[in-house]
């Protein structure tokens, strides 16, 4: 779900969650990129469905469990337009993929 504040025009290009394997360990370890795929708005306030993701994983300041399925990436802090943000974490692979975010529209 995209909403655009103060009625400014948002491109519907949404934030994009990929996780890469970069260890290959027990357990391996994955990065993860959310990226803001929109050219002109920041994107804020991203929550993740992240599944039984465990907390104990990363610093809640990158990547914070709010309740089942739905973590908020980076505080819920602006991403700003064509960026992204990453973290790691060492554990089987969770899914993940956007269910909510909000365009920071001027």
């Amino acid at each position: 779900m995209n909403v655009c504040r103060k009625g400014a025009k948002c491109s519907a290009d949404g934030p994009t969650v990929n996780q890469t394997q970069v260890g290959f360990g027990n357990p391996p370890k994955f990065m993860v990129e959310v990226h803001n795929n929109c050219a002109m708005c920041p994107v804020i306030d991203v929550h993740i469905k992240c599944g039984n993701f465990s907390q104990a994983l990363v610093s809640p300041r990158l990547f914070k469990v709010l309740g089942h399925d739905n973590c908020v990436v980076n505080a819920g802090l602006p991403l700003p337009p064509l960026q992204k943000f990453s973290f790691n974490y060492s554990h089987q692979k969770y899914p993940m993929s956007p269910s909510i975010w909000y365009f920071q529209c001027e």
